[in-house]
Formats: C-alpha cells, sequence, structure tokens
C-alpha cells in the first residue's frame, strides 16, 4: 500500500543511489512488458473516470501506475493485450470461486443468450435459484439485486422498516458498499457524551463514536444515524445493549478484508445474544464470506444465525448479482408476504418500496443457477479442500517471512488472504517498501490486489500456488539485496 510519501530517498540505513537505480530498472522492465496497457490507459484518460487506475498512486511510481488491460481469462490464468501471461489471484475481487469461465457456467450463460433475456417476465429459472440459497444458507426467503451495494442498502431498509427505528451499527474497517447511508468512519475520539445522547450508559470509550462520512459528496445527514463500534470489542456489546432499543440493525461482515486476522467467534455469538431480545436484526454482509468459507457461509462457519445477509461475488460465477436473504418477517416486506391461489388469501404485510430493472436478469440467473447446482454437488469438500490448500500456502509464506525477520505475515479466511504488519513495520520504513512488492510480482507473472494478497480459486494448481509462492519470495529478495524491505 502506497501513501504520497516518496520511495525515495530512503533512510538513513539504505543506500540511495542503489534503490533508485533499482526502481528506475524496474519501471523500464514493466513498461516495456506492458506497453499497450500503459498506452490505452493513457489515450483513454480524458474521457474514462476510473478509481481504481490511481490506486495507491506515488510520483514515484507514476510510470507504473495503471491497471493492467486483459484480453482473455480462462481457469487460474489471464492475458493482457501485449501477450502476457499472469496467474491471477485478484479473481474479480472474489467473484470467481471456481476459476475463470468454467464450462458448466459457459454453457449456462450461452444457452440463455440464445433463448435472449427478457427483462419484463419471470426469468425462468429464478424460483429455483432462490430456493438452491435457502436450501444451502438456510434462510426462509431470497430477492435479488444488481449489486453488493445495492443488496446492503435493500437489506437496511428492510431492518428499519421492520423495527421502526432508524440508527443503525457498523464496525470500523468494515465495508458493506458505496451507497451514503452506510459509507461512514468513525473519527476515532473519545466522546463522553456519545453514548449519552443515545441513552446510553457506557461513558468512557474510543469507540464511542457517531458516523461521519467517508467520501466527499456525503451528507452528514447520510450518517447521522449511524453508531461506529469496534470489531471484536466487547465495550461495543455493551454499548449495543445500552442503545438496542434505538437500533433497527448491527451490520456486521463477518471477516474484514481488512483485517483478515481477526475472526472473533465469541464476538460474533454474543453479538447474537444481544440482538435477539429487543427484537434487533442482525445483519451479516456476506459478500465475500458467502459460499466461500462453507457452503453456508460464514452463519455456517461460525454457527451464528442471522436475520438478514446478503450474498453476491462468489454466487454470480463472474456475472453481476446481489442478493438479500434472512428472515420472512423481513423479505416479506418487499411483496407482502405469503399467499395462494384458489382461497381468500392475500398479501398482508405493508410493503417498502424495492425496484431495479436489471433486477433478475437472465444472464446473471442462469451463472448463479449453473454455481449453485456444481456447490451442492460437490457439497462441503470443494470449501474443505480450498480452504486446506490456501492454509498451506499462506503457512509457507509466513515461514519465509518468519525466517527472514520481516514483519509481516499472511492471514486467510477462506479462499482469501491478505497480509498483517506488526506495530513497528511502519518505524522501519516497511509499509512503503512494501508497496513495491506487486509491481515486483506483476512483472513477473502475477496479478493481485494492489494493497497486497488476493483470492485462490478451484482452478489455481499446485504448480499455480508453487509459482506464486516462488516469485513472491524472490521479488522480497531483490528487494532487500536492492536496498528496500531492511530492517
Amino acid at each position: 500500500m502506497l501513501t504520497n510519501t516518496q520511495i525515495s530517498p530512503p533512510d538513513a540505513n539504505t543506500n540511495a543511489n542503489l534503490q533508485q537505480k533499482h526502481l528506475q530498472d524496474l519501471i523500464n522492465r514493466y513498461n516495456k512488458r506492458t506497453k499497450t496497457s500503459k498506452r490505452m490507459t493513457q489515450t483513454y484518460r480524458s474521457v474514462l473516470a476510473d478509481p481504481r487506475v490511481p490506486q495507491g498512486f506515488d510520483a514515484s511510481v507514476k510510470e507504473m501506475c495503471y491497471l493492467i488491460n486483459a484480453q482473455k481469462a480462462q481457469g487460474s490464468k489471464i492475458w493482457d493485450l501485449d501477450g502476457n501471461e499472469y496467474i491471477e489471484i485478484i479473481m474479480g475481487f472474489g467473484s470467481n470461486l471456481l476459476g475463470h469461465n468454467p464450462p458448466f457456467i459457459k454453457e449456462a450463460i450461452q444457452e440463455q443468450v440464445e433463448k435472449g433475456f427478457p427483462l419484463g417476465p419471470q426469468s425462468e429459472y429464478v424460483g429455483e435459484v432462490a430456493d438452491l440459497i435457502s436450501e444451502l444458507t438456510g434462510m426462509e426467503r431470497v430477492a435479488f439485486s444488481n449489486t453488493g451495494t445495492e443488496a446492503v442498502m435493500t437489506a437496511v431498509r428492510l431492518a428499519r422498516s421492520q423495527t421502526k427505528r432508524k440508527k443503525i451499527a457498523i464496525f470500523t474497517n468494515s465495508y458493506h458498499g458505496h451507497a451514503d447511508g452506510v459509507f461512514a468512519r468513525s473519527l476515532g475520539l473519545k466522546l463522553p457524551n456519545v453514548v449519552e445522547k443515545l441513552g446510553g450508559n457506557i461513558l468512557t470509550s474510543r469507540i464511542n463514536s457517531l458516523g461521519f462520512p467517508k467520501a466527499f459528496g456525503i451528507p452528514y445527514s447520510a450518517t447521522k444515524d449511524i453508531l461506529m463500534l469496534e470489531y471484536g470489542n466487547p465495550q461495543s456489546l455493551n454499548i449495543i445493549k445500552a442503545n438496542r432499543g434505538k437500533l433497527a440493525a448491527v451490520l456486521v461482515a463477518p471477516v474484514q478484508t481488512a483485517n483478515p486476522g481477526q475472526q472473533p467467534n465469541d464476538f460474533l455469538l454474543l453479538l447474537r445474544l444481544q440482538t435477539q431480545k429487543p427484537g434487533l436484526a442482525l445483519f451479516f454482509d456476506e459478500m465475500v464470506t458467502g459460499f466461500r468459507l462453507h457452503q453456508g457461509g460464514a452463519q455456517a462457519w461460525f454457527g451464528v444465525e442471522a436475520d438478514i445477509a446478503t450474498y453476491g461475488k462468489v454466487v454470480g460465477g463472474g456475472m453481476p448479482i446481489g442478493i438479500i436473504a434472512g428472515k420472512r418477517a423481513y423479505l416479506d416486506q418487499i411483496d407482502g408476504g405469503m399467499w395462494n391461489y384458489g382461497d381468500t388469501s392475500s398479501p398482508q404485510v405493508k410493503t417498502t418500496l424495492f425496484a431495479g430493472t436489471h433486477c433478475k436478469h437472465p444472464l446473471a440467473i442462469a451463472a448463479s443457477r449453473a454455481v449453485l447446482k456444481h456447490l451442492k454437488e460437490r457439497g462441503p469438500s470443494l470449501q474443505e479442500q480450498l480452504n486446506q490448500k490456501i492454509s498451506q500456502f499462506v503457512a509457507k509464506l509466513n515461514a519465509f517471512f518468519e525466517a527472514n525477520k520481516l514483519p509481516i505475515k499472511m492471514a486467510n479466511f477462506g479462499s482469501f488472504f491478505g497480509p498483517i504488519f506488526t506495530k513497528n513495520a511502519a518505524s522501519k520504513c516497511f509499509l512503503r517498501d512494501f508497496g513495491l512488492l506487486p509491481y515486483h510480482l506483476f512483472d513477473r507473472g502475477i496479478l493481485l490486489r494492489i494493497e497486497g494478497g488476493g483470492f485462490l480459486s478451484t482452478a489455481h494448481t499446485d504448480e499455480d500456488i508453487n509459482f506464486i509462492i516462488q516469485a513472491i519470495q524472490e521479488s522480497i529478495t531483490e528487494l532487500q539485496e536492492n536496498g528496500f524491505l531492511r530492517l
């Protein structure tokens, strides 16, 4: 993760000339290898607004600050416009659990393309897909949206509509999409009057903070009903207890991609207890954990039953999809609840608004049906085997980091893995130098998240994994030999 701090000049223990020469050689080599991606980025920059291109921008690596333009993808690999092959571990930010373009998903989409994709009538397989989701997750009812952001936004609305309350509790470092109502941050201040104003009794904690907008363009009014809490902190449970009469829902990502090593099972169990008695909704955002950790997602993995859950990514098989699932009391507000033909029954539940032109898109539903049928046929062993494979992968990397006394380790949940840094890493300029590692891996034919880490899929072979490990080890060694990552 690069900051706006220049990588050069280095600290007193590093040879500045050696660093600068190495950096320039890397830039030249990388630019030559990916010249078409760079040219395309520059050609269309004036018309294409893309927030991912400047991600991690730093003046010292400006000439490498562009995305690889992919031409095709298959299995664990992608090929760019210059014909370079990469082992890819971005994997659609978690969407491609089964690899790129699996034959059975491709066939399902092609079959639907031949049939057409009408958006007015009901999609042919939507009921079957809802039934499969309910079967695997244990959720009573299911609705479909286009994205994870929309799904979360809808679930929050359902919770507020059901409970007749406005406030939502969320946890720092979690990401729940970019809708104004949940894109909040904590100021991290000691505000003893905040919880008191909310009707609480806990008066001293650095986690007592109201939500504030996390980006420009979001008014404070959109986040003023957010209560920001610290994930895994027992005091957060006390604050929820003190304010549960005002809260509509507690929104939680069971494992945060920003902190993959934190997997607080006991905290989640206690959170479930705190949210049961008052009818307060426990809302699991399972965009990343859903169908990845376990067939039943994080709820099955941790043994905690949520009232509402949102899914996406894996279940779409690479196609855009969002899913809102949960107990009838919440989902009935979408369509009025259960009724039958041939009698006097009718919708009885007052509804809130939920809509979207491309919801239940036939192509997305066809892909999702293929994914869910495959997961059901393979059973829990699919996730179990992949989890075991990535645990061994992470263990080998951590053994290398430990042997080289590096202040970093890799943590994983399911097939996602990411770096965790020790507290003194920043003071050693380690974080700054670590930002060069992704570029070394790009140059070696490994495509990963710029933050470090990524996703393994069932398509990744042992050969792929060994290649990734070797590339990481060689890259770190090369950086150290040229004055970087020295403690």
